[in-house]
């Protein structure tokens, strides 16, 4: 699938509680397979496809989908692409150039000689949005493209729903991928994914929140990444408050002494950041901030 939507008719029906595995294409949808093929052969109108949707029973408008990543495998080849239409440094290139991406012994040959390790992560990860269909490719309050390194295995992921079942869909896995995203690429790769899916209906959240076992994070999504940053500090203060019972000064105070303010991409049609603070220093309250 290639948008988000309220009205997408579910692939599949799932309880509360189930676990689920998705098989998902690379973020060009499987058409770069081979060093001669290019991006001037892409159909764009199939790219950021993720799989789905799950409809989750019991899910209602108002509650949260907790959606936690059991496991990400990934395929043996990725793919990587620079261009002078996408990416940070667009203005450096002219056309595009496609570059096959080996993966071996939990590595990705970035060039000759040059490889980094393998670190599975989801790109596109959630539920149908409220009002209009969103593209997948596209990040906002419902999740979807938010290119969150955070959202690897381990990590649980937070999102508000707003349509009956939460529909969730996920793709756009990169074995590899740096804060940013700089090139309009991480190491773009097919592979599988195993979920566990809960309704929770004791939190209310806004905009998507990321677990991890080391770090809370709020996640937002906006058009500019300074808009970004400050709705995902605001919300990461919100929570505090909410869940913990902090005041604005102790909330504000303890986030600028320990948290952690960073860029999750800059290159998707909203740019996405994310504020962490360490579930260390949040225990020391005695309650779950989740």
């Amino acid at each position: 699938m290639f948008a988000l939507a309220a009205d997408a008719p579910p692939a599949i029906r799932v309880p509360d509680g189930a676990q689920v595995e998705l098989e998902t294409a690379d973020g060009f949808c499987d058409q770069i397979r081979h060093p001669d093929d290019r991006l001037a052969a892409v159909d764009w109108e199939q790219i950021n496809p993720a799989t789905g949707p799950v409809f989750v029973e019991d899910a209602r408008p108002g509650d949260v989908l907790a959606v936690r990543v059991e496991r990400i495998e990934v395929a043996n080849q990725g793919v990587m692409a620079v261009s002078d239409d996408f990416g940070v440094l667009a203005e450096r290139f002219r056309g595009t150039e496609v570059r096959l991406v080996p993966i071996v012994d939990g590595r990705a040959r970035i060039t000759d000689g040059v490889d980094v390790p393998v670190d599975p992560m989801i790109g596109v990860l959630g539920v149908a949005p409220a009002g209009a269909a969103v593209p997948t490719g596209t990040p906002g309050s419902h999740g979807g493209n938010m290119d969150t390194r955070l959202i690897a295995e381990g990590a649980t992921v937070y999102l508000p729903v707003s349509a009956p079942g939460a529909l969730l869909a996920v793709g756009d896995l990169h074995a590899a991928m740096g804060d940013g995203e700089i090139c309009g690429t991480g190491v773009e790769v097919a592979g599988r994914v195993t979920l566990r899916v809960t309704v929770r209906r004791d939190l209310e959240i806004a905009n998507p929140v990321v677990e991890t076992p080391e770090v809370v994070a709020t996640v937002a999504s906006a058009p500019t990444l300074d808009e970004a940053a400050t709705l995902a500090t605001r919300d990461m203060a919100d929570l505090l408050g909410a869940r913990l019972g902090l005041t604005p000064t102790e909330a504000t105070m303890l986030m600028s002494a320990a948290g952690d303010l960073r860029v999750s991409q800059v290159v998707d049609p909203l740019k996405t950041a994310r504020f962490a603070l360490p579930k260390d220093v949040l225990a020391q309250y005695g309650r779950a901030l989740l």
